[in-house]
């Protein structure tokens, strides 16, 4: 399953289509799709590594959205997302292995911009997105900020998200800014870096961790299509609830050791 689930994920990175482009794969970027018209863009995240402390030997997270993108006005670009996932991991105590496929639920992406970039000395957007697999909703919201100097372009995300789980018997919430600068070396490439910071809050209650990654990112498109690609590494992380993984530099419990993210645009 897994092995056809990448191959099926290649082939589309290598199917022909019209598109637009995203410099960044965790970072939204104010701009908004012209009105009428539709992208698909399959997303490919990994999620790799966390501590055997905590029970989560050879630990790996494969997620994957489906994403149909369509502009209803110029201003205002509605999303809906189909979202599955593969888990394994290893208990170190017991030895036995752990793997699980499941789908994640739906989402409906809502990004409206209030300042075009183009027009204004800095481009904003705000962001909605509510997810519900039957038994668990999130809400998500952002405030995206950005703007292009030449061939330089940045953009910044104050993420709020929160999660009500068991059947909103658990609730969880969670903080992130995420920032991207990437230069455009040539009519087809641009490299840059992103910073995620993200951060978790057990029914608001207590501030339970928090895990800095930065990393670099690539886009690579050509006239009809495009592909964005982010590595990130945890490089300072920090588990603020008796630090269960033993780590003092790093948060293993609740993060990953590497986050990683491809994107494929496809443009009708």
């Amino acid at each position: 399953m897994l092995v056809a689930v990448g191959i099926a994920y290649v082939w589309l990175a290598l199917w022909p289509a019209q598109a637009g482009e995203r410099l960044f794969t965790y970072t939204y970027e104010p701009e908004t799709m012209p009105q009428g018209t539709f992208e698909f863009e399959p997303w490919f995240t990994l999620r790799a590594g966390r501590s055997a402390a905590v029970g989560k030997d050879d630990y790996y997270r494969l997620q994957f959205r489906q994403e149909f993108e369509y502009g209803v006005t110029d201003n205002y670009t509605v999303a809906l997302y189909l979202n599955s996932d593969y888990q394994h991991y290893k208990n170190p105590g017991t030895g036995q292995r752990t793997s699980h496929y499941r789908w994640t639920g739906v989402s409906l992406e809502n990004l409206y911009m209030v300042l075009n970039p183009a027009e204004n000395v800095l481009g904003l957007a705000l962001y909605l997105e509510p997810t519900w697999d039957g038994e668990n909703f999130e809400l998500e919201q952002k405030i995206i900020f950005g703007q292009r100097h030449g061939d330089w372009k940045w953009a910044v995300n104050l993420v709020h998200e929160t999660e009500w789980e068991d059947h909103f018997r658990e609730t969880t919430g969670e903080l992130e800014i995420d920032v991207g600068i990437a230069r455009q070396l040539s009519p087809r490439w641009s490299l840059g870096i992103e910073l995620r910071n993200s951060n978790h809050l057990p029914e608001y209650k207590t501030w339970k961790d928090t895990a800095l990654y930065v990393g670099p990112v690539i886009n690579y498109r050509r006239q009809k299509w495009w592909a964005t690609l982010t590595v990130m590494p945890q490089v300072f992380g920090a588990n603020f609830d008796g630090d269960p993984d033993g780590n003092g530099h790093l948060d293993l419990a609740g993060h990953e050791r590497w986050n990683v993210r491809l994107i494929v645009g496809y443009f009708f």
